[in-house]
């Protein structure tokens, strides 16, 4: 066992505490990861928040990116010093689900209760996502990690794990966005931001941002929205209709938790019509709809969990995108952070201000 630095979750809703862990040798399968960025996630604040509940002490974090240092028997493909993009997609690849090509929905449980890291007195330590990623190091499965090259930066590399995926993915593998369809995207954050972008790469016509602040839309539209609405205005969605010529949209996508946006949301579709649900409120918050008036129009509500990415096939691709000036990363990022001053940067992004903070270790 080595020691590393992590910030650990004790109690929910109180800060994290950047503490000594322990972090064994990975094992069959497995590959550590010297973290050089860590981006945070709004799903890695509600659950230190206790939204979803979970065991205690946690290490939160899975949006990272770094370098292998070592590497565990029957690991193949990757090897010490390649370049990484760390996810918390831990995919057994032999379920129904996996042999089906959706990995984001693996039937195999993992426990992180019993992962990799331990307190520093040796004491039970819960691997949140299967990655534990606020920390200096991280011992992951083979499946979790893409190799990428030496010269992606890893702050931009890290968004891809999560917020860049799960945005873009969306639109591509949930919607099946096609060229000339109009889409409407509620929540202008970082998955917002990045559904936006994946809607302008897909070819839509037209692109709805609909967020309840002026600055964060006028940002959508940097990144390709075409169009920008209020949510604060009485019934968003008759401006929404305006914008795309008096009609509802293909597909409406779901990037925030809101409650109030998922009841909304039909009410933005065209006919056969479908609303992508991304955005995850907290457990047992619930919502209604008229199944009705969906029915009536062959409209559809899909869940969609990380973008229903094959990580392994997406994630080359949307790098190639980067690197390619189609798809931006380097503008998500808000702020660069230490790990000793996680804490501030959650407190940051909770403003809703923050498109990505990411925390950045020195090496």
């Amino acid at each position: 066992m080595q020691t590393i630095k992590a910030a650990v979750c004790h109690a929910f809703g109180e800060p994290l505490r950047v503490e000594d862990i322990q972090l064994r040798s990975p094992e069959m399968g497995e590959v550590e990861v010297t973290l050089d960025a860590v981006a945070i996630c709004h799903s890695d604040i509600s659950f230190a928040g206790g939204a979803w509940g979970g065991s205690l002490p946690a290490v939160y974090g899975h949006e990272a990116a770094g370098r292998i240092s070592a590497v565990g028997n029957g690991v193949q493909g990757l090897a010490v010093g390649d370049s990484v993009v760390v996810t918390l997609i831990r995919s057994c690849g032999t379920c129904p689900s996996c042999a089906g090509g959706k990995p984001t929905v693996c039937e195999t449980s993992y426990d992180g209760d019993h992962g990799p890291i331990k307190t520093a007195e040796g004491g039970k330590l819960h691997q949140a996502m299967a990655t534990g990623g606020f920390a200096e190091k991280v011992v992951v499965d083979q499946r979790q990690l893409v190799k990428i090259l030496h010269d992606i930066p890893k702050d931009a590399a890290s968004l891809i794990a999560c917020g860049v995926i799960t945005g873009v993915g969306a639109v591509i593998n949930a919607a099946h966005m096609r060229a000339g369809q109009d889409v409407v995207v509620i929540g202008a954050g970082g998955v917002g931001l990045n559904a936006i972008q994946g809607a302008r790469i897909a070819g839509a016509r037209r692109i709805v941002a609909v967020d309840m602040s002026e600055e964060k839309l006028a940002i959508a539209k940097e990144f390709g929205a075409t169009h920008g609405v209020l949510a604060t205005a009485e019934k968003p969605w008759r401006a929404s209709y305006k914008a795309l010529g008096g009609r509802g949209a293909e597909a409406v996508i779901v990037t925030v938790g809101a409650i109030p946006a998922y009841e909304q949301a039909p009410k933005y579709l065209g006919r056969g019509g479908k609303v992508i649900m991304v955005g995850m409120p907290h457990s047992g918050a619930m919502a209604e709809f008229e199944p009705v008036m969906l029915a009536a129009v062959g409209q559809g509500m899909i869940g969609s969990k990380m973008g229903d990415v094959v990580i392994q096939r997406d994630i080359p691709w949307i790098v190639d995108l980067y690197t390619q000036g189609r798809l931006k990363l380097d503008e998500l990022i808000s702020g660069r952070w230490s790990l000793d001053q996680i804490n501030e940067a959650i407190a940051d992004t909770k403003t809703g201000s923050a498109r990505r903070n990411v925390i950045m270790f020195d090496r």
